[in-house]
């Protein structure tokens, strides 16, 4: 009878399913980590935020390196990337370089649309410029906004309505018939 090692010993005598990624304390320190940068992405647009530091370029350089770091920290370790195998670079690292190519394949041919290089004169298709908001519209929609808003405040004082009843709907169809002729 031979005494061949069986499947348990030859894989060091643990269970492959029983795997300790260093206990309940680990999960319990990123769980802190995570609070404690939320606290300065929370800071930087408080009263204890230095004033040396309140540009907001510099507020939000910050805010996205302490993003980067908390989103590092739950992939790592809540979602056990940090214990796969090598072939988690296979992956990732081919899709990170091609979501780079595509931002850098489709920045240049917007800016060159809106701003009018490499030979397309900055304006945009007849069907595109349907479509792009104008001043004018915007100016319209203020105004119809601040008509509404107006003449709901005025109801109010004049004596309570219900909320939806027919006044309402009056003055926001009135609000709309504005907008529509300001734009034609």
């Amino acid at each position: 009878m031979s005494h061949a090692p069986s499947t348990h010993e030859q894989h060091g005598g643990h269970e492959h399913g029983a795997h300790d990624h260093g206990g309940m304390a680990k999960y319990v320190y990123v769980f802190f980590a995570l609070c404690f940068l939320t606290t300065l992405s929370f800071l930087t647009y408080s009263d204890y935020w230095p004033q040396s530091l309140a540009r907001h370029e510099v507020k939000r350089m910050f805010m996205m390196a302490v993003s980067c770091t908390k989103a590092m920290l739950v992939i790592l370790f809540f979602m056990h990337v940090k214990y796969e195998a090598n072939w988690k670079y296979v992956l990732t690292i081919p899709a990170s370089m091609m979501s780079i190519f595509l931002m850098l394949a489709l920045v240049p041919d917007v800016g060159a649309r809106v701003h009018g290089m490499f030979g397309y004169g900055g304006s945009y298709s007849p069907e595109r410029l349907e479509y792009v908001g104008k001043q004018a519209d915007v100016d319209a929609m203020k105004q119809a906004t601040m008509t509404v808003i107006g003449e709901h405040g005025a109801e109010h004082e004049g004596g309570a309505h219900e909320p939806g009843s027919v006044e309402e709907g009056k003055a926001v169809q009135k609000g709309q018939a504005e907008v529509e002729k300001e734009i034609k």
